[in-house]
Order: C-alpha cells, then structure tokens, then sequence
C-alpha cells in the first residue's frame, strides 16, 4: 500500500475490478474483507420445516447480495436463523459483494447472467437503476432507520467538529486554495451516505462539489483510507464508524440519527422481473425478512445477531466493533458518549421496515438537487412504480403483525432535519427552492 500514491489508492479502493486485490492485500486487523462477489453464505439452520403459512413458492432458489454492513443483518440472519426455509425458499444464497457498483451490476445482469436477483441495498439505488440503468427495480421493505454515521480524521478534533460541520469552512477553503482539497468518502454517488455528507457540508455552508472533493470508496476500505490520510472524513454505515474510533484513527463527528430522527436508510430491493415472475416467491421472502428485522430488534437477541454476523464470511470484523452502536451505546472517540440513543439503528421499531414513500419522495428530490436526476423527473410515478409498500403490507398481515403496527398512510408527514430545515412530501419543489446551496 505504501507505493501507492495518495490518488491511486482511493482510485483502487473504489475501482470493482480491484476491490477483490485490496480487500485482500491493503487492510489490516479486522477491517479485512476477504470474501468476493460470488460467495454464498453457508447452509440454512438445520431442522427447518416449512410452516403451514407459507406461500406456495414458484421457485426455491434466490440470490441476494450484501455489502458487509450491519445493515446487512435482517438478510443474514433470514439465512442463518432458517427464516427464508422457514417459508419455503429453501435455497436462498445470501452473497457478499465486493462495493455498491459490484451490486449494482450484478442486479443488472440478475441470476441468469451470473448475478443476482435482489439485495441489501441504498434506498436510492432502485431508482437510479430505474431511471438511469433502465433496469426496473421493486423496493419491498426498508431494511432499518439510522445507524450510519460521519466521522473524521483525529487531526480536527481542534476544531470541533461534530453535528456542525461550519468548523472545516476555513480548512476547506485553505485546501482548495493550496490545490490540496479535503477529501471525503462516500459510498456511491447519490446514494444515502452521499447524501447524508452532501447535506450535513451544505448545512455548514460547504459546497460539496466545489469547496472539497467527494470520493467514492467501498465501505469496508473507508477505514483502511483513513488510516493512510487518502481521506479526511467519511460517512458510512456501522461497524466501520466504529472500528475507526476502536483504532484510534478518528471520531465520529455525529451519528445519521441525529442529522435527521429515525431517517430512512437501506432498502430490500429485487428486480422487478423477478418480482413478477414469482409473486408467491417474493412474499415468503418478505415475510421472512420481516420477521429477522423483528428477531434482530429484540435486545436480548444483539449478541447472538452481532456474532452472526461478524463471521468471516459475512463482515469479517471483531464482534465487539458491532456490538455497543447495535445496542445505542455510542462511544464517539472524542470524549463524547451516549448511553441507550433512542435513534440507534432500527430494523423493525417505529415503522423502521415500511417503505414509505415520502422517503422516497425525499431521496429522489435531493438527488435532483445534485444533478444526480434530471429536474423534470416525474417523482410521484416513479415512487408509484418502484415502492411496493402494498406487497410489504400483504406480507406483514400474513404473519400475523398487528394492525397497530401497520402504518395507515404512505407518508409519515413533514420531516425536521437537525438544522430546522423541514421537508413536506406533499411540496418537494418548495423544500428544493429554499435550499442556498444545490447544483439545480
């Protein structure tokens, strides 16, 4: 890694054809990820029988991708704990890929091309393959709210940044003066950290396409980067935060959770083709993604989820870089903790596995705001066409989640983010004209 130039190795770290290289050869201790795009999870959970509810399933077989995340975890532990068998899709292969473009090209393709029929996956993703990759994809259930994360390198701490991101103005503006630009990671452009690190600069007065650079960087590389300063800060889901502050190589500067309460995060995609081919199929997977997204919300099942999940083949981390933020115990590496934060990750609490579509409405009208999607698109038909939160409820009711849980409304109504700035889905243009700083 050392004859690496500071460019060249961001270039490699977010290149698919060289992830595989350096998830082997450039990272160190826990951080390594080992496994490729094409290696499935191990055996369902033994002595699993089909249950009487379960759909008549068109097919047995599915392929899902993950990126090594905990977010990840609802499709890991409907592997391991023997939930998709459970409704009889007994031969689900969960799959490790390599970064969110590997992903994305491998739902392209699908499972009869080498790739994959659905994933773990950014919220915004589906739409932008929809729309952009002319790949029509579903959304069927949000994986989990909050738990992501931006954190720094240990060098601003003088400045004190955290929720705030106004005190890297100067430093970035010296950067930009010197032609030595601050340089942040993000996971894939116009995907949820994206966006996350695009609002928390521009809250502070940053413009984040011409005060600093944004790199993308696979997310088990961020802290690998880190560690060599090709990067200065980046935002990414747990346990990478984590492991950053257990190395003592940074500080979260906040917590997404608190940048916008119980924020809509990743997203169980499929294609859509496949959806429609194998609609029994489809549910008995839901079904068993909804009920891992309850067993990994209970507290006394976080050690048993974090261990799954830490396993080589999964996350290829040490438990205890997962454990304490899956728990809302958040140590953030510059002296500051919080105990129990109400707005950890969620996988089923507060509505977190509904799709709601003003969420959707929201990262479609921030990825205008970037130039990511053309300011013409028709936002509302294409929530319309790609969120199937009547699939979600058709599923929810089929194992047995009460009526309480069960939103009424596809909107959960005007969001407040952690600046003021309030967002109506019924009036996403008016939130677009009162932001200063955007590219449209």
């Amino acid at each position: 890694m050392t004859n690496l130039s500071r460019r060249k190795f961001i270039f490699a770290a977010s290149a698919t054809a060289t992830a595989s290289i350096l998830a082997h050869g450039c990272s160190s201790g826990s951080n390594t990820a080992s496994t490729g795009g094409n290696t499935p999870s191990a055996a369902p959970a033994a002595n699993v029988s089909t249950v009487a509810n379960a759909p008549k399933v068109e097919v047995t077989k599915a392929k899902l991708g993950f990126i090594a995340l905990t977010d990840a975890a609802p499709l890991i532990i409907a592997k391991e704990k023997g939930f998709f068998a459970k409704y009889g899709m007994t031969d689900v292969e969960v799959i490790k890929q390599k970064s969110w473009p590997v992903t994305r090209d491998n739902l392209k393709i699908g499972s009869a091309g080498g790739g994959i029929d659905g994933a773990h996956i950014l919220s915004p993703m589906p739409y932008l393959m929809t729309i952009n990759d002319k790949v029509p994809m579903y959304i069927l259930a949000r994986l989990n709210t909050n738990g992501q994360g931006i954190s720094v390198a240990n060098k601003f701490k003088e400045l004190n940044v955290n929720l705030e991101s106004k005190g890297l103005k100067e430093a970035a503006s010296q950067g930009k003066a010197n032609k030595k630009a601050l340089k942040f990671g993000v996971t894939f452009p116009g995907g949820t950290h994206d966006l996350w690190m695009r609002y928390w600069l521009a809250a502070g007065g940053i413009n984040p396409d011409q005060d600093v650079v944004l790199e993308p960087v696979p997310p088990p590389q961020m802290v690998a980067n880190m560690k060599v300063n090709t990067i200065d800060s980046f935002c990414v889901g747990e346990p990478w935060n984590a492991q950053l502050v257990n190395q003592k190589i940074g500080y979260s500067a906040l917590v997404t959770g608190e940048l916008w309460k119980d924020h809509p995060e990743k997203a169980f995609t499929m294609r859509k083709d496949w959806v429609d081919q194998n609609p029994n199929a489809t549910q008995a997977m839901l079904m068993a993604v909804m009920e891992a997204q309850q067993w990994c919300d209970r507290a006394e099942n976080k050690e048993e989820m974090c261990k799954i999940c830490s396993d080589r083949k999964y996350l290829n981390v040490a438990a205890a870089d997962i454990l304490e933020r899956s728990k809302g115990n958040i140590d953030f590496g510059d002296g500051r903790t919080q105990q129990n934060f109400p707005n950890r990750m969620k996988f089923w609490a507060d509505n977190a596995s509904y799709p709601y579509k003003s969420h959707d409405i929201w990262f479609l009208t921030e990825d205008i705001r970037w130039g990511y999607l053309p300011k013409n698109t028709k936002v509302q038909e294409i929530v319309n066409q790609v969120n199937k939160e009547d699939l979600w409820k058709k599923a929810a009711k089929a194992i047995a989640v009460p009526d309480s849980e069960i939103p009424k409304s596809s909107s959960r109504g005007i969001e407040t983010f952690f600046d003021g700035v309030k967002f109506d889905p019924e009036k996403p243009e008016e939130y677009l004209q009162s932001l200063k700083i955007k590219k449209v």
